[in-house]
């Protein structure tokens, strides 16, 4: 205690010494700021500093003003409270805002706050002017001494804010326009960046959030010259470091023992370079590059090889592997090889892969090379043939036969329903014709027997109509009826064998055609000799009078045998022959007339 009394007297003498002089504490410069200093440290010296901080609480430092409202002296919430009445109601207030052009009268705008997220953060405020309670000295220090003006605590959406001031540059000329680089399947293309005129965005938002803190709501933004941010050196950069390594090679992408080649023309529409902080950098589309793997693989199921007829010629199309994989990882291996060298652009890709069963190598051993037969048939005009005939010839365009397999014509075309896309048609029952789904079908088993006839192959299976119908080659033709009467022949050569099948529609002025085609690697040259008929058989006249009679004039059925003859391909000795003999049965005559009234006396309850 007696310490601390010597040193509260030895301060005293200091307070004389600085009063004897004729100038006033309040008038001599620092007056204050020492008298302050004498009595906290007096305080502290005496024991005093849970008194300084008492005295201090969470107030402001005196003195203090934010963006010209005065709040020193006052509690955090006193102050917060204090610059919400100050502002509260000109925070809300437009900003005319007014855009100086040189080229065309002054533009002017008027930007609600909220518009751009300018807000006040009050308690920020408040805090950044020192406000609130500590133990800390250097608070107390801050306190007593007092603070200064200090600008209100601001927040603004800076996305929001440039699209404004991107909005408030339109029409001020040309703006200026970033170098490009663009990838395309012809190579690389650049466009070069150009100066433009727009709004000082850093002036700009300053000038903005001084009228918005100020009375006066009103703000004049200057045009300045601008230049692009990505300038030519950045393009060139670019294009030496990236761009033009990226499209120099092809990139592989390995798929456990699979590899997928994908070539700079295929993977241009991927690559991107995008301005970031002053610099073009790539960019990999990871969605469309996914589509491209995907286009080389199977999602999840493998697609066997198979053969096509691509501009008129046959193309094998390679086998997909069922590939499972993370496209993201994709992605990063692949853009780790875009700047490889030639030799080191293959990377291996986590997946699960399951191979094809059937693979490019085993449809290449087809040896689909060249057309082995085709023939084409003719028929009337009729909707449903138009239906059922063009249905028939989708379902068998596209089958392959591989050596040693069999076709069935009603194993694909399957059953002849409206769910599988057929209508009612004629067809032959009992000898007569009668409505029923498919009807038709028959045009195209025997277009396809002809074609598989003068290919040369084994049949196996083949049933003519019953009565002789003259669009059809007569002793060389077939029909079928599901589920028993089919058309089945065996592929007995040791190629693929690729069928073609095709209609063209009928109409009331034409004629409608279905065409057939075999492909594959020609074994035989064939001929067809066809004897006279014999055996002739007249019609009977058959009366109906169910109510699904079709009336019809028959004619007479026969007998008649065709050869088959084999040579060898650019042979000219017959190697074998072989028969088929058709009987034709009679074309009855059918006469439809109403059913008569019943018997006399008969009672309609009896069995």
């Amino acid at each position: 205690m007696r310490s601390g009394n010597l040193l509260v007297l030895r301060m005293a003498r200091v307070t004389l010494w600085e009063s004897d002089t004729d100038t006033t504490k309040s008038e001599r410069p620092g007056g204050r700021i020492v008298v302050v200093v004498i009595v906290l440290l007096a305080l502290l010296a005496g024991g005093g500093y849970a008194a300084a901080y008492g005295l201090a609480g969470d107030k402001v430092p005196r003195g203090t003003s934010i963006s010209g409202v005065d709040v020193g002296g006052l509690s955090r919430d006193a102050a917060i409270t204090k610059l919400e009445k100050a502002f509260g109601t000109r925070a809300k207030e437009p900003i005319e805002v007014t855009v100086a052009q040189s080229a065309s009268a002054d533009a002017k705008e008027s930007v609600e706050p909220g518009e751009i997220g300018l807000d006040i953060d009050y308690a920020a405020s408040v805090d950044a002017a020192g406000a609130g309670a500590s133990w800390n000295p250097r608070r107390q220090w801050d306190y007593f001494t007092g603070g200064k003006d200090v600008d209100a605590v601001v927040h603004i959406d800076e996305a929001r804010l440039d699209d404004k001031l991107t909005a408030l540059s339109e029409g001020l000329g040309k703006p200026p326009k970033d170098g490009q680089v663009l990838f395309t399947a012809d190579g690389v293309k650049t466009t070069q960046p150009e100066a433009g005129e727009e709004v000082d965005r850093d002036d700009a938002r300053t000038a903005i959030v001084d009228a918005y803190l100020g009375d006066e709501k009103s703000v004049v933004l200057e045009v300045a010259a601008a230049q692009p941010d990505i300038d030519s050196a950045d393009v060139e950069e670019a294009v030496d470091s990236f761009a033009n390594p990226a499209m120099a090679h092809a990139v592989t992408l390995v798929f456990g023992e699979n590899e997928i080649r994908l070539a700079p023309r295929k993977f241009a529409s991927v690559l991107s370079m995008k301005p970031e902080n002053g610099k073009l950098v790539p960019a990999v589309d990871q969605a469309a590059l996914t589509e491209l793997v995907k286009d080389a693989t199977a999602d999840g199921k493998p697609v066997d090889a198979t053969v096509k007829l691509v501009k008129g010629k046959p193309k094998v199309i390679p086998a997909k592997p069922g590939v499972s994989f993370d496209p993201a990882q994709v992605a990063t291996v692949f853009q780790g090889l875009l700047t490889a060298p030639e030799d080191a652009r293959s990377g291996k890709v986590d997946a699960e892969v399951v191979d094809a069963d059937f693979t490019t190598k085993d449809a290449k051993a087809l040896k689909i090379v060249e057309k082995v037969s085709e023939f084409s048939t003719y028929y009337p005009h009729a909707d449903y043939r138009n239906v059922n005939i063009g249905r028939a010839a989708e379902l068998v365009d596209g089958t392959i036969l591989k050596p040693g397999e069999e076709f069935s014509l009603n194993g694909i075309v399957g059953e002849r329903t409206a769910e599988n896309g057929f209508t009612d048609g004629y067809i032959i029952s009992n000898g007569i014709l009668k409505k029923d789904l498919g009807g038709g079908v028959s045009q195209m088993a025997t277009t396809t027997f002809n074609a598989m006839f003068f290919a040369g192959l084994k049949d196996i299976q083949h049933k003519p109509h019953s009565f002789y119908i003259d669009r059809y080659p007569v002793g060389r033709e077939a029909t079928v009826a599901w589920p028993t009467v089919d058309l089945r022949f065996e592929n007995d050569t040791p190629y693929g064998i690729l069928i073609r099948a095709w209609v063209v529609p009928s109409n009331y002025s034409r004629q409608g055609k279905v065409t057939v085609q075999m492909w594959s690697t020609k074994v035989w040259d064939i001929d067809s000799k066809t004897s006279a008929r014999y055996g002739y058989v007249s019609p009977a006249t058959r009366t109906l009078t169910t109510p699904d009679c079709e009336a019809h004039t028959g004619w007479s059925g026969f007998q008649v045998d065709v050869t088959r003859i084999f040579r060898r391909h650019k042979e000219s000795a017959v190697d074998h022959t072989e028969k088929f003999h058709t009987v034709y049965t009679p074309s009855d005559t059918v006469v439809c007339k109403k059913p008569g009234p019943p018997p006399a006396g008969a009672d309609p309850g009896d069995d």
